[in-house]
């Protein structure tokens, strides 16, 4: 089994960018989690939450840097969107098929969940056996929009605004997530809170306004109402103060081909640190790769 008490830090290259990976690795893992966090996380905190108890319970888990997080470095002069984000996950997933044929499950923190249904929407069928997300956010729906933008302003005109610019060669203008979103909702616990928003490589991140257009207006391959991929699972913090359950509910409901649970995690938040419900995900989540990957 795994040595879980520390990540073995690795580095994957993907078109001249060096992306950082948290995995803790075991050969004799009968499947792999790859963790994806949101806009105000990074891979380490995947790694705290829920990469080092799955690795503790027998998994291989990987947590992924994505661009312009954590500790990746980007090419310089390179202005990413969140197409990026999804094209580098599923050549991940490549990449670590590459290696060996054991089955893969995805997890996604805030806007990583949705990050792992348009993964799975792309990638080459058979290459995902199952999606976990603490939620599913269809940014073009007005709705999501409104309730889990920092104000009423940033989403109806500043996202518009965004797209707009990312039309221009001041694509690559960076604006700060606090006042794009509903950062002082992302970890309950106040002192929490104050570290995760500090982070320049987390809460604290400035992103492109080509990458929050696209982030906004991002169209999946396949829509849900066609999506017979693999079975995926809600991990809901019941405590969520940023997206409540009825967010994902707008679009989970949409998916009628394949099964689609939903599990609530009794007073946990967005970044869900507090138990029970943090030991309910850990619990969950295990039992669900199992079931999928047997």
């Amino acid at each position: 089994m795994a040595d879980s008490t520390a990540p073995t830090e690795d580095f994957w290259e993907w078109h001249g960018n060096t992306v950082h990976l948290d995995r803790y690795p075991d050969p004799d893992a009968p499947a792999k989690v790859v963790l994806h966090h949101g806009l105000g996380t990074n891979g380490r905190q995947m790694s705290l939450i829920l990469g080092a108890p799955l690795a503790r319970r027998g998994f291989e888990t990987v947590a992924v840097d994505n661009l312009g997080y954590g500790l990746t470095t980007v090419q310089p002069g390179t202005v990413h969107s969140y197409d990026d984000w999804v094209d580098l996950i599923v050549d991940f997933l490549a990449f670590e098929r590459g290696k060996d044929d054991r089955p893969i499950v995805l997890f996604g923190l805030s806007a990583g969940g949705m990050l792992t249904y348009h993964v799975a929407a792309k990638a080459p069928r058979g290459t995902v056996r199952g999606i976990v997300g603490t939620t599913f956010l269809d940014q073009r729906d007005q709705k999501v929009r409104d309730v889990t933008s920092h104000d009423m302003f940033h989403s109806r005109i500043g996202l518009p605004l965004m797209g707009l610019v990312a039309r221009t060669p001041a694509a690559g203008v960076k604006y700060p997530m606090t006042l794009g979103a509903k950062m002082s909702a992302l970890v309950n616990n106040p002192e929490a809170l104050r570290v995760m928003t500090r982070d320049k490589t987390s809460g604290g991140n400035w992103v492109s306004a080509r990458f929050l257009a696209r982030y906004a207006a991002y169209a999946p391959a396949v829509e849900p109402e066609k999506f017979d991929v693999c079975p995926i699972l809600l991990t809901q913090p019941s405590r969520d103060r940023w997206s409540p359950l009825s967010l994902s509910e707008r679009f989970l409901s949409r998916i009628t081909r394949i099964p689609v649970r939903t599990v609530l995690l009794e007073n946990a938040g967005h970044y869900p640190i507090e138990d029970p419900g943090l030991k309910v995900m850990e619990d969950t989540i295990a039992e669900f790769v199992t079931t999928v990957c047997a």
